[in-house]
């Protein structure tokens, strides 16, 4: 699961940097509050990618992907985007978890019985 989350947060890095030059350029809000936004968005992906298998990361990625599709209010083709990474967080979160589970039973079939002696 880590390697798939981990490569969903930092596709959403570069998308958020892209997405903040777009915002200063094409919307009235100040060009501080963009990157102030981005920069605590962008610090909390990378940080993320490092803590995705403790207990509540999950869950913390999840407010970053309905964050992600809020910044549509700001820029309307965020609105799409979020939405994509969102299904991609998903997907990632999902398929992570199964391929998971098939790496512990399949080291869990190749340790065999334990043979006491």
């Amino acid at each position: 699961m880590r390697t798939l989350c981990s490569s969903t947060l930092i596709g959403e890095v570069l998308l958020i940097m892209f997405a903040g030059l777009v915002a200063t350029r094409l919307t009235d809000v100040s060009g501080a509050t963009v990157w102030t936004v981005s920069a605590v968005a962008m610090v909390l992906c990378v940080l993320l990618c490092g803590m995705i298998t403790r207990p509540g990361a999950v869950a913390v990625g999840w407010v970053l992907q309905i964050g992600l599709i809020a910044s549509g209010f700001v820029l309307p083709t965020m609105f799409g985007l979020g939405l994509v990474f969102a299904g991609l967080w998903w997907c990632s979160v999902h398929y992570g978890r199964k391929i998971d589970e098939i790496k512990a039973a399949r080291a869990a079939q190749s340790a065999g019985p334990a043979v006491v002696a």
